[in-house]
């Protein structure tokens, strides 16, 4: 059985913390590196469903995707919910660590999962790491839909590769458009619409699509835009990222479990649909 600290060099290689922007809080949050880890919980959402789960399985580490303390903090009490997660990890002895930007970085990171999720063959980073030497390493993808499909079908297919959420996908565009060059981002991706243009891609998926930089982005050129939900985007990466640290446990003949959360973290949890368009 191995130590959080050699479960944690194995994530750390994958995702080097290196690969994070300047702004994140990558690593790990708490948890005693001498600790023996059996069991691994990944999420995106270091939330207290989230962490319930983690105590039921009787896991040892979480892994999730999105930070608890992105902005930092002062207090760890129990007053608040982000509090009310970390006593509840220290007291079942569960460690918690992070792979945000870092893994959306990463060659395979989020957006290869997600590419692969919606039946993209990927060719390369949407925006490329300029320290990657190989090339692809970067933020987003771009890939190729074969056979091509109408703007609609293709939709559909996002929808039906994607975990359910209540907000569904909502999508830009001549639904009869033939879509066969596609950009993806996992998470919030309309700072990258300009990247998605300039690239000459007939559609870009991600996720947080505002009204302005959407509507600018579609009158400026003939792209479509299929947005989903954030958490939706992002979570088929934790298989991906479940399996690199199960090859890991192998290749060192580790007795190591490793479970994907499917808790539905999203915070939207309705949908009411117009009676009718306007």
């Amino acid at each position: 059985m191995p130590k959080l600290s050699d479960v944690i060099t194995v994530l750390e290689e994958v995702y080097p913390p290196s690969w994070a922007e300047s702004w994140d809080a990558v690593g790990l949050v708490c948890g005693d590196p001498g600790a023996e880890v059996e069991r691994v919980l990944f999420a995106v959402d270091p939330v207290q469903a989230v962490v319930d789960e983690a105590v039921e399985w009787g896991a040892g580490l979480v892994v999730t995707h999105h930070p608890l303390y992105l902005r930092g903090t002062t207090s760890v009490a129990a007053t608040t919910f982000k509090g009310r997660v970390v006593h509840t990890l220290i007291r079942a002895g569960i460690a918690l660590h992070v792979a945000h930007t870092n893994a959306d970085h990463a060659d395979p990171g989020v957006s290869d999962a997600l590419a692969d999720a919606v039946g993209l063959r990927v060719t390369g980073p949407l925006v490329p790491d300029p320290t990657d030497p190989k090339g692809r390493r970067g933020s987003g993808r771009i890939g190729v839909l074969e056979p091509p499909l109408p703007l609609s079908a293709f939709a559909a297919q996002v929808a039906a590769g994607l975990p359910a959420t209540a907000a569904g996908v909502r999508v830009a565009g001549d639904p009869d458009r033939l879509i066969e060059r596609v950009a993806v981002c996992g998470g919030s991706g309309d700072s990258f619409l300009a990247q998605a243009r300039a690239v000459g891609v007939d559609a870009y998926v991600t996720a947080d699509l505002r009204h302005h930089p959407a509507s600018e982005a579609t009158e400026a050129a003939p792209v479509a835009l299929v947005d989903a939900a954030h958490w939706a985007t992002e979570w088929p990466w934790l298989n991906l990222a479940a399996g690199e640290l199960l090859t890991a446990a192998n290749r060192y003949g580790w007795a190591l479990e490793a479970k994907v959360s499917a808790l539905v973290t999203d915070p939207w949890t309705a949908h009411a649909p117009m009676p009718s368009a306007p």
